[in-house]
């Protein structure tokens, strides 16, 4: 009787009144994670990109090449272009200014109008109006016929009208914005570095743009800030020789394709004598890092041109078997990038194109240029085709050692790894799998873990460097095949896209967690396992499965208060607080190892899910993330003591 009285009186309620119309952007407010992902550290940068991009946007339209984008002392951040300048006269149909309308309205800009902008990144056209939404002060400065015009905005309000400020000769738009710390609760302080990987590529994809960016709280020893002009002369053969800057080339130079028959088309490739694959694809200076069509149409055109050579030429004769399509790219470094007015989309996230018109336009322009190109230089083409009967040759082993893989999975029924200590859960999503270095760990670990929900698996030594590694190499590794069969995962296969993936279905853990020593030899044990999975499972990343463990690095100890650090700075601060401002009767224990720790320290510290730290393995920028692989685990030794040296001052080194 209660409970009819409550749901009478809770349908009495719902009533026109009960539907909440959120105004103006109230939405994104309200929903911010719908507009610009999430509101941890990648939204708040993506609310810089939002900007640039309509600044790209007026280059890609012919009537800007300078951005110069500042991160400022308070944390907000200023864009300025020396585009036309976002008009301000009054609009037609809003009755107030069009800058207003811009700022303050989805949907609204000049990206709709094919007489305004050719092609767009932001063709959904909520960007500037999201940021201004999620930023607690905007200010738009508009140079433009003449006069300064400057609106100031909170939380997507207008705090006035448009105001003439002054008068100039230039054009252009100046937006300062500082992001809502009531949205972005985790931080809202920007990284230098993740900016300038951004804008870095956006000056390979658009060139001849200078973009520029400077970072006004810090200052340098000269009195300077730190600062870097981002601008490429030659586009993608720039962006391609950054890329592989880590490998040794096959051919002197990229091969460059460019086509405006049906739609714009830039592409540059170069092969190296590496084993794995990389290819970039953007259309509208948007990473596609799902492919699309444009992607399938360029892998056909490379297939059908190097296949058609050298059959033509009979460099096939000693080969006896058949080439895959995945053999042409084996060593293969590319990258697409596409122009399309009216691009489609699958979904607000933009990572996969679905425009058919784009896979046969590739397609032609690719074996077009390649064509060409085999036929001038015979000696460099004979090279490249060596490279695909070799990898042609390498995948045949692979397949018979995945084949062993396969038979060996738990579901084939040659059961588990000797050395897994699995967990009595079967619900992959509450499980977890450790791996450990060594055996002693891997002991620890073992005493130390929820046998419910946590496996460990120790590995032994240092696993094979994929990066300098064919295929079968890889699969003859048996610490790789006991990963492959305690996730209960399969060997990832190309689908008719062209298009790599695993079988997740199976997987028996959703968190693989990589824990190793806290010292240099556990950091590069940890960095081999990472490229074992960038190159062979890197669906698991992309899904979000793997994390690395961060166990910690000091035990501060007075008497019978213990205080585990993670910092140099946490230790400081534990010392003097335990020392009350001195170190007397306080000691510091240094872990360069997991084995110095007992079971319950390890519990306490690293693997206990309500107090433990977990860094989540994501893929902010995969063309940097390539690059920084290639570089580390490759074979070219000056550009890693480059970065080496340029971020020693990053590392923690154990004497």
């Amino acid at each position: 009787m209660i409970e009819n009285e409550e749901m009478k009186q809770a349908e009495e309620q719902y009533s026109a009144s009960s539907i909440q119309v959120l105004e103006g952007l109230e939405a994104v407010r309200k929903r911010p994670s719908m507009y610009i992902g999430d509101i941890g550290e990648r939204g708040l940068h993506h609310l810089v990109y939002e900007v640039v991009d309509n600044s790209i946007d007026e280059a890609m339209a012919g009537f800007c090449n300078e951005i110069e984008v500042s991160i400022n002392e308070d944390n907000s951040i200023t864009v300025k272009d020396n585009g036309r300048g976002i008009p301000t006269g009054m609009h037609p149909k809003e009755h107030r200014s069009a800058l207003e309308v811009v700022l303050t309205v989805l949907h609204a800009g000049g990206k709709f109008s094919k007489d305004s902008y050719k092609v767009s990144g932001g063709l959904h056209g909520v960007g500037v109006s999201c940021v201004n939404a999620l930023a607690d002060l905007l200010v738009a400065e508009v140079h433009r016929e003449g006069q300064i015009h400057v609106q100031k905005y909170s939380k997507g309000k207008p705090l006035g009208p448009v105001e003439v400020v002054g008068t100039c000769n230039d054009t252009g738009t100046i937006i300062t914005f500082h992001p809502d710390a009531e949205i972005f609760t985790q931080t809202i302080v920007y990284k230098y570095d993740t900016l300038a990987k951004r804008l870095r590529e956006l000056a390979f994809l658009n060139k001849g743009i200078r973009i520029s960016l400077t970072d006004l709280r810090e200052t340098l020893e000269d009195g300077s800030h730190r600062s870097e002009v981002f601008y490429s002369q030659e586009g993608l053969k720039e962006f391609i020789d950054y890329l592989d800057a880590g490998a040794t080339k096959l051919i002197p130079d990229p091969i460059c394709v460019t086509s405006d028959k049906v739609i714009p088309i830039d592409i540059a490739l170069q092969y190296n004598n590496g084993y794995s694959e990389r290819i970039f694809s953007y259309v509208n200076n948007i990473n596609t890092i799902e492919g699309g069509t444009h992607l399938q149409g360029f892998k056909m055109g490379l297939s059908r041109s190097l296949k058609n050579y050298a059959e033509k030429n009979n460099l096939l004769a000693k080969f006896k078997g058949d080439l895959a399509p995945e053999d042409f790219r084996e060593g293969l470094t590319a990258v697409i990038s596409v122009k399309v007015a009216e691009p489609q989309f699958e979904g607000q996230t933009k990572t996969k194109l679905g425009n058919p018109e784009a896979t046969s336009a590739v397609s032609q322009a690719t074996a077009a240029a390649l064509d060409t190109y085999l036929e001038e230089n015979p000696k460099l083409a004979k090279i490249i085709i060596e490279k695909i009967v070799l990898a042609a040759t390498a995948r045949n082993a692979a397949r018979k050692a995945r084949e062993m893989v396969q038979r060996k999975s738990p579901m084939g029924g040659a059961g588990m790894p000797g050395k897994l200590a699995d967990c009595s859960e079967r619900n992959p999503e509450s499980c977890e799998l450790f791996l450990v270095e060594g055996d002693s760990a891997g002991g620890t670990a073992k005493q130390g873990r929820d046998r419910r929900i946590q496996a460990i698996l120790p590995l032994r030594g240092k696993i094979l460097n994929v990066e300098k590694a064919a295929g079968d190499r890889a699969f003859d590794s048996e610490e790789i095949r006991n990963i492959y069969t305690a996730l209960g995962v399969t060997v990832a296969v190309e689908d008719e896209s062209g298009e790599k993936h695993m079988d997740l279905s199976k997987l028996r853990y959703h968190k693989v967690i990589i824990m190793t020593d806290a010292d240099v030899d556990g950091s590069h044990i940890a960095c081999l396992i990472l490229t074992f999975f960038f190159r062979y499972m890197f669906d698991l990343i992309k899904n979000g499965y793997v994390y690395l463990a961060t166990p910690p690095l000091y035990l501060v100890k007075k008497g019978k208060e213990e205080v585990y650090c993670w910092t140099d700075d946490q230790r400081a601060e534990a010392t003097a607080r335990l020392g009350k401002g001195t170190d007397k009767g306080v000691t510091v224990q240094r872990y360069k190892g997991l084995g110095e720790m007992s079971d319950q320290q390890l519990w306490d510290t690293t693997m206990d899910p309500s107090r433990r730290r977990l860094r989540q393995i994501t893929i902010e920028n995969a063309a940097e993330a390539e690059r920084t692989f290639s570089m580390l685990m490759g074979d070219d030794v000056p550009p890693r003591r480059q970065f080496i040296e340029e971020n020693a001052h990053y590392a923690n080194i154990d004497a």
